[in-house]
């Protein structure tokens, strides 16, 4: 096959675009009409992809209006979601309505912390060990030289981790409206230099990541001390309008929870939840979010609690939201637009994003385990969800 075009001068262009898809075009005998139509000019693509050919278009929506009782999201929001999914928009406006009639979801940011985790290898676990409390006693200097690199990143804490001879750093930042995860490699980096420096006795090796950050991917330790944001939605629904609007009830609803957490517990699964990756991967998508990052971020926890008045009060916690409002994709034209609906593209708005989020996944899954114990499950899947002949 032939090599994709390239300029090195003049790469992010209509031209370029369209001459990288006649060569994938001329190669495989497929039209590419519908990926080289986009309103954006290609000038506006360096930081964001290489070798630029067109667009892959994802129909996108609205639900809502959701109504968040937050510290940061205050008030009715549309919620932008892009998916290919039929059922989804309705499912989450359906939810949405449900909340809004109830008063509102109440959303609240517990932590906030961006990792790298470089590991240290020593002669023998002595050398580790004291390793370990050079660090402790050397912090400030560490936090000094670590936000040399950044104006927006502050290093909080470094956590540490050992096993033999070997001892994790995992360095935990702040990054402000960015997701951070270049802007904590490039200052963990330059402090690891400064550690170096000092040449660490006994050490052998040293490597500025080995998966103790789990970039991209769930772990348990992401769970219990937060990447990106860790979000509570929580409501407490009346009995009516569960009735009235979701065609069940508190009783029903409290029976469910407590055979979903059988059945993930069974499973070893990262979420006892149904559906949190729905709701975060069309949001994502639409708001220029790294979707990667749905790995971690769609990992979490619910939680049900009846009362005795037959209300039911429904929590979703987001141990790993990653999200920002500022760098990364937000800037392009059409995420930028999904972003400004919310009021939440740039600075300041990081936290109001993802109380957004949050009451969005927390209407999901309010909607869904009602469809699943009120038997319309299947029958909404039916109606909206087909396509096929």
């Amino acid at each position: 096959m032939q090599k994709l075009p390239r300029d090195a001068q003049n790469d992010y262009t209509h031209e370029m675009a369209t001459a990288r898809r006649k060569t994938v075009t001329a190669e495989t005998g497929a039209a590419l009409n519908h990926v080289g139509r986009y309103s954006f000019e290609p000038s506006v693509l360096p930081g964001n992809i290489e070798g630029f050919a067109g667009v892959a278009q994802i129909p996108m929506g609205f639900a809502g209006p959701l109504l968040v009782k937050g510290e940061h999201a205050q008030g009715e929001f549309y919620v932008p979601m892009a998916t290919t999914e039929g059922t989804l928009l309705a499912s989450y406006s359906r939810g949405m309505r449900l909340t809004r009639e109830a008063g509102g979801v109440i959303t609240t940011v517990i932590d906030d912390s961006m990792q790298r985790a470089p590991v240290f290898v020593f002669e023998n676990a002595r050398h580790a060990r004291d390793f370990g409390r050079w660090v402790e006693e050397n912090f400030a200097a560490i936090k000094a030289s670590a936000e040399e690199t950044t104006n927006s990143g502050k290093l909080v804490k470094i956590e540490q981790y050992s096993m033999g001879k070997m001892r994790w750093l995992r360095f935990c930042f702040t990054t402000g409206d960015a997701a951070g995860q270049n802007m904590v490699s490039k200052a963990t980096r330059h402090a690891c230099m400064w550690i170096l420096g000092h040449k660490p006795a006994g050490l052998e090796h040293f490597s500025l990541a080995a998966n103790f950050d789990t970039d991209k991917k769930h772990s348990h330790v992401n769970a219990l001390h937060t990447r990106g944001k860790r979000v509570v939605a929580e409501i407490t629904l009346p009995a009516e309008l569960l009735r009235d609007v979701m065609h069940t009830s508190g009783e029903a609803l409290f029976r469910q929870r407590q055979l979903s957490n059988m059945g993930a517990l069974m499973a070893g699964s990262v979420n006892n939840g149904a559906h949190f990756a729905n709701g975060i991967t069309a949001m994502f998508i639409a708001c220029g979010q790294d979707v990667a990052n749905v790995a971690e971020s769609s990992a979490g926890f619910v939680h049900g609690e009846l009362k005795a008045n037959g209300d039911y009060y429904f929590s979703a916690t987001i141990p790993a939201l990653i999200v920002a409002t500022y760098g990364g994709g937000t800037g392009l034209p059409t995420q930028r637009e999904c972003l400004e609906v919310m009021g939440c593209y740039g600075s300041g708005k990081v936290n109001k994003l993802a109380e957004i989020v949050a009451a969005t996944v927390l209407c999901g899954e309010l909607s869904l385990a009602s469809a699943i114990v009120s038997d319309q499950w299947v029958s909404s899947h039916d109606k909206l969800g087909r396509n096929r002949p």
